[in-house]
């Protein structure tokens, strides 16, 4: 090649194809992907769930009071924050492949050290449970790896589909949840908390088996090429895969937790990272604090609304379902905005409508329905808002404001009720009305067409 040529590439790259290719993936690999991700996913609400039920027994074990056991649960969820958020970087350098695995084998690591960690003191427990954060992160890991796996295969009764397939893999959640209950009352009397915290990390560790022989994605693997590329001084090369794979370059300069802030990722990255924030005052309000409200608000006995948290598990699963299909057929942003803002209203005529069991039954599945059940759209429409380049990290920032809005969410019901206030007004404020605002906040994202996501 001679100067006057090797000028004209610096200027325009051409599309040579080179002898380097990703991935060709099959629909039997993205079958297994899809086991696998909805298995971690069983596994990470596993016990995330299980600490919190066990918590009061720990500190009974440990002489913790109910404000140093509220403090502890406060601290975690501070901790996870950081470890969910710090997550999205490392998947976007390494790969999906690798931070799923990394995911998986920490969450059960640490569910195996909080069986003897406990004992060291509420520090070292904090800790370990902060970094058991990535199990919620799973959640994100899950979402940027099937994102790119269902579009890498060229089949359109898939394509049609993919978020109803994904909604599958999150509704993980209820049955994680739901898991972790009827595991506890099994095995609680037999070997203890520490027991279950042990029996919790089993199926993590084989699960990594089977984990190894997942493929990487073709997206991410281009992108990495091309990062390798531009690294070693080879700009001419690098431009000329990305010109050979449909890939926008420019894409690629940007990398890293600024570039969510940057062009066209600012807006997505403020709107869904706000919408997620307040919504998950509804979910700590609602969800984890659920029994709380029911007794304390419409006299419901604990032992009912341990039957009505299950049942409503139930159906918020098929909410993720239901959620799913609507999202590829009226848009996921559209699906949210509807789901969320109906579920604030559910909620609200839930705690000011008649104490009648049937009534509140009926209205608290109604709204974890459309509460928990558009996360199935959400976390896929996330993924899809973002290029390659920053999808994890941009997912794992907005995955991040959940425990920061749960915290938020606690520390202004215990306000109003510091104040001489009620669950009643409580829940209304910083539940029902923060998911009414989140679904309309939603409309305020991009719309992304899911045929154009690569």
């Amino acid at each position: 090649m001679n100067k006057s040529e090797t000028l004209d590439q610096d200027t325009k790259p051409v599309s040579a194809k080179s002898d380097w290719q990703p991935n060709k993936l099959q629909k039997k690999d993205v079958k297994f992907a899809t086991w696998i991700a909805f298995i971690a996913w069983v596994l990470a609400v596993y016990d995330f769930i299980l600490f919190g039920t066990l918590l009061p027994l720990m500190g009974n074990d440990y002489g913790w009071s109910e404000v140093e056991q509220a403090q502890i649960a406060t601290w975690v969820a501070v901790g996870g924050a950081v470890v969910a958020f710090l997550i999205g970087p490392i998947v976007d350098r390494m790969g999906r492949k690798p931070g799923l695995i990394f995911t998986v084998g920490g969450a059960g690591l640490c569910s195996l050290l909080t069986a003897f960690g406990a004992s060291a003191g509420k520090g070292p427990l904090t800790l370990i449970r902060s970094i058991a954060g990535l199990g919620y992160a799973e959640q994100t890991v899950n979402a940027t790896y099937l994102t790119e796996m269902y579009s890498a295969v060229d089949d359109p009764e898939l394509q049609k589909k993919k978020g109803f397939i994904y909604s599958l893999v999150q509704g993980g959640w209820p049955i994680g949840a739901l898991i972790a209950a009827g595991i506890t009352a099994i095995l609680l009397p037999i070997v203890g908390w520490q027991g279950n915290f042990i029996f919790a990390a089993i199926p993590s560790f084989i699960l990594i088996f089977f984990a190894m022989k997942l493929k990487e994605t073709p997206q991410f693997q281009v992108h990495k090429r091309i990062r390798e590329l531009r690294e070693a001084g080879d700009e001419i090369a690098a431009k000329n895969l990305a010109v050979e794979h449909k890939v926008d370059y420019s894409e690629h300069k940007s990398a890293g937790v600024s570039a969510a802030f940057k062009g066209t990722s600012l807006r997505a990255t403020l709107v869904l990272g706000g919408a997620i924030l307040l919504n998950w005052f509804a979910i700590q309000i609602f969800s984890v604090l659920g029994t709380t409200v029911l007794t304390r608000v419409h006299g419901v006995s604990f032992e009912n609304s341990l039957i009505i948290l299950v049942a409503s598990n139930l159906l918020g699963y098929l909410g993720y379902m239901a959620h799913g299909w609507f999202g590829d057929k009226i848009g996921r942003r559209n699906t949210i905005a509807i789901g969320w803002v109906m579920g604030g209203l559910a909620f609200s005529a839930m705690l000011y409508g008649p104490s009648s069991q049937l009534a509140v039954i009926a209205l608290y599945s109604l709204g974890l329905f459309f509460l928990i059940g558009p996360y199935a759209a959400a976390l896929f429409f996330i993924s899809e808002s973002f290029p390659t380049s920053i999808r994890a990290t941009a997912g794992a920032i907005i995955n991040a404001m959940g425990p920061v809005g749960a915290v938020l969410a606690s520390f202004g019901s215990t306000a109003v009720l510091s104040s001489g206030g009620d669950w009643q007004t409580s829940a209304l404020y910083f539940g029902a009305v923060p998911c009414f605002l989140s679904g309309l906040i939603i409309l305020f994202a991009r719309h992304v067409d899911p045929a154009t996501v690569k």
